[in-house]
């Protein structure tokens, strides 16, 4: 298959089929655990679109799993505090460090297992929706050179910074905030998503602020480490 439409296809699983998921789920009741199953199939099938001759190696899936480990651990020990979540921090390291497929399936991997800590509903299928779409996001701004795989100047962390919290505010935040609109309004009208989206904005900045200092202090010596596995064992290539 051409390089160019296994990319295309799988940005039709992770932007087309897996909304397209979340809408029906939206439509059926109590069927976000098997929702969530669709999900993590469609991500894994991205996934391995990635590799165009050969089979993820299991180092790479035992990276990932640990990445997204380390994800859920981050926002079980901060839980104490309200709303102040790493794990898009994590999250989008893995995106930068191995590209936006593995980012995706970090976050979607990440949001679905945390949610056994801190419990499992029709919100579940939306946060591994927009915790993986911030891993995306944070993959293609770094094969694209916006941000760097390994920071070294006080720019770098700024740019990394300055997205971490960014994407959260104006981007996973509201996907967030729109699983809220369609669970709790009946009728669902300009009146109802600007009260829904307004009142989720305090959230979305605590949100903010604790990926921003996620990705600033544990950008550098993470993604070093990551890189230093990358080429040593050649993966994600």
């Amino acid at each position: 298959m051409k390089r160019s439409l296994r990319t295309g296809l799988r940005f039709l699983i992770l932007l087309v089929l897996i909304p397209l998921t979340l809408y029906l789920c939206a439509k059926a009741d109590r069927k976000y655990y098997l929702s969530s199953l669709v999900i993590i199939v469609l991500t894994l099938s991205a996934f391995f679109l990635h590799f165009e001759n050969r089979r993820p190696q299991a180092r790479e899936m035992v990276v990932l799993a640990v990445m997204s480990a380390l994800a859920v651990a981050s926002r079980a020990v901060f839980a104490a505090i309200p709303h102040f979540k790493p794990m898009m921090g994590i999250v989008m390291l893995t995106g930068i460090a191995f590209g936006p497929e593995a980012g995706f399936l970090c976050g979607a991997v990440s949001g679905f297992v945390s949610n056994f800590i801190f419990g499992q509903g029709p919100w579940t299928p939306w946060q591994m929706f927009a915790y993986g779409v911030g891993g995306l996001l944070a993959g293609l701004f770094a094969q694209w050179g916006i941000l760097k795989k390994v920071p070294a100047r006080g720019s770098d962390f700024a740019v990394l910074g300055i997205f971490g919290f960014l994407s959260i505010v104006l981007i996973v935040g509201p996907l967030l905030d729109t699983s809220t609109l369609f669970m709790m309004v009946n009728t669902v009208n300009s009146t109802s998503a600007a009260a829904i989206y307004l009142s989720g904005l305090p959230v979305n900045l605590v949100h903010g602020v604790a990926t921003l200092v996620t990705v600033v202090l544990a950008g550098r010596p993470l993604l070093e480490k990551l890189q230093r596995i990358q080429i040593k064992y050649g993966m994600m290539e």
